[in-house]
């Protein structure tokens, strides 16, 4: 991750410049904590794991909850974030407008942002109230759960393996097996 300036923006600019298109076509960046910062590029496995993830948390889910993959979350005034894969209530037209504000599961893809990814990006989403945050840790093969925010940190983190099974807070009944979400 690199910051493109070293300046603040608000989330009204960082929409203002996307519309005017000051990032180039398909340029990958997100807005966290003010700074516009340039995303890694997607390795193969990266992706692998954001499709199965989406597949795997659509049937989890079902009718009535729209699985994101890569799409803007509009956290607060200065972050807007692109989690590889976020579950929010609704469906695809709710948010012709608007971005979601919120999310029932974030879940991102980590191979070269692992630390930040874990760090930065744990405590957006922990200070933001999300209760479950997934993170597919490629390097370990493994799939790291962070529940229970509380003051800007999650207060729970268990890691599933290969072999196990998850079930996300807000669909308890479901169960996804951590080798449908490995690439």
């Amino acid at each position: 991750m690199r910051a493109i300036e070293s300046r603040r923006w608000t989330r009204e600019e960082y929409d203002r410049m996307a519309a005017a298109g000051v990032f180039a076509p398909g340029e990958r960046v997100e807005l966290i904590g003010g700074e516009i910062l340039k995303m890694t590029p997607q390795g193969s496995a990266h992706f692998t794991a954001i499709r199965l993830a989406e597949e795997a948390l659509r049937s989890a889910f079902g009718p009535g909850f729209e699985v994101r993959a890569q799409a803007p979350l509009a956290l607060n005034a200065v972050s807007e974030p692109e989690p590889d894969v976020a579950v929010v209530r609704g469906f695809p037209r709710d948010y012709r407008d608007l971005h979601p504000v919120t999310a029932l599961l974030v879940l991102e893809v980590s191979d070269t942002t692992l630390e930040y990814d874990r760090q930065r990006k744990g405590q957006l989403y922990a200070c933001a109230g999300i209760q479950d945050y997934w993170l597919i840790n490629i390097a370990d093969h493994c799939v790291e759960v962070y529940q229970d925010p509380i003051e800007g940190s999650y207060c729970s983190m268990s890691h599933f393996q290969p072999g196990d099974v998850i079930s996300p807070l807000a669909a308890p009944e479901a169960k996804i097996a951590v080798d449908d979400i490995l690439p």
